[in-house]
């Protein structure tokens, strides 16, 4: 839980993870497997990352121990396994500063600082939010038809459906809400897609057996509403200069997501290309402060949920050594824990 205190200043942990997807999730499970004190802060309103906000329902097949595991249930499933030490997360908060004081770091947001010894990075591709629809007449519908992020499939279940965009997420949910929406129309400003041809393949199968529409070279000019509530689009044909009307009861815009390191650039870490160089042991150029997962590069580097989460730990075994030099870096093997009720190496 968030204190609704203005610039509120909390308790000192031993880590600050910045980042709540599946590395900055396992960083804050071996945080506690580690006896670290830690939280995560995230600027998306939910755990997971680019897993719950971009394919919660798409099955992820590489990940250890899953022959195949939807996106959602892999976030639970690390939920779960970092929430067992009872470490907090604090959502809805994007980092702006970062300082030094009384042999600590702060970091802070627009409402709170966070006093912290050490600091993991694992922000994934940087703090990101969803492009907005570039039209006036969508922003005051934003959380009242306009839903930039879909988390719950069930939430559309019989109602009219448009989706504005051409990438993998427009024609992925358009695909997930088929058997569930009233309706599905997907709309793009051409008929060129940046989505996987195999669903892209499957939506146009729907749209020519009458289960969706697609509409090619239209874009959104306007909204309607019955009774304040939203209750269809006006779309322009940019070719024929025409346009038409449909009924809907939600609008899906899917045009991709901003990414942005932020305040992170002036923190003096190694970065290039908007990635962090990290060294084997996952330091970033500054004493303290470490990274993992998608955000960072080194020669061989690939970008997996399962090496972000070797780097998590890495990371953050060898921020505790830092914090406390009379720890080991290497904790031994989890089966052998005392804090899981076994016999203590």
């Amino acid at each position: 839980m968030t204190p609704d205190t203005a610039n509120a200043t909390h308790e000192v942990t031993d880590l600050t993870i910045i980042g709540g997807g599946p590395t900055g999730l396992f960083a804050q499970f071996y945080a506690g497997m580690r006896r670290a004190t830690s939280r995560i802060i995230d600027a998306l309103p939910e755990l997971g990352g680019q897993l719950k906000a971009l394919y919660p329902e798409k099955y992820i097949f590489d990940v250890g121990g899953f022959p195949k595991i939807l996106a959602k249930d892999l976030v639970n499933h690390l939920a779960a396994q970092a929430g067992q030490f009872g470490a907090k997360s604090f959502l809805g908060e994007r980092v702006i500063g970062l300082s030094q004081e009384d042999g600590h770091f702060v970091l802070t947001t627009e409402r709170h600082r966070f006093p912290s010894r050490a600091v993991v990075i694992a922000g994934g591709i940087g703090a990101f939010s969803p492009r907005r629809l570039p039209q006036a007449c969508a922003e005051p519908w934003y959380g009242r038809g306009v839903h930039e992020i879909v988390t719950d499939p069930e939430e559309f279940r019989d109602r009219r459906i448009v989706i504005i965009g051409g990438g993998d997420t427009a024609f992925d949910w358009a695909h997930q809400l088929l058997d569930r929406a009233r309706s599905v129309t997907l709309v793009h400003r051409s008929d060129r897609f940046r989505a996987h041809a195999a669903t892209v393949g499957e939506v146009q199968s729907a749209a020519a057996q009458g289960r969706a529409q697609v509409l090619t070279f239209h874009e959104l000019a306007d909204i309607t509403a019955t009774d304040d509530r939203l209750s269809g689009v006006v779309l322009k044909d940019i070719k024929g200069k025409t346009t038409r009307a449909l009924e809907a009861d939600a609008i899906l815009p899917m045009l991709g997501f901003v990414s942005d390191l932020g305040a992170m650039t002036e923190w003096g870490l190694s970065i290039v290309n908007d990635e962090i160089t990290v060294t084997s042991t996952m330091e970033t150029g500054r004493p303290g402060i470490y990274a993992a997962g998608d955000i960072t590069t080194y020669s061989g580097k690939l970008k997996l949920i399962a090496t972000g989460f070797g780097e998590a730990a890495i990371a953050v075994n060898q921020a505790f050594h830092w914090i406390y030099p009379d720890k080991k870096v290497n904790p031994g093997h989890s089966s052998n824990l005392e804090i899981f009720g076994q016999k203590d190496d």
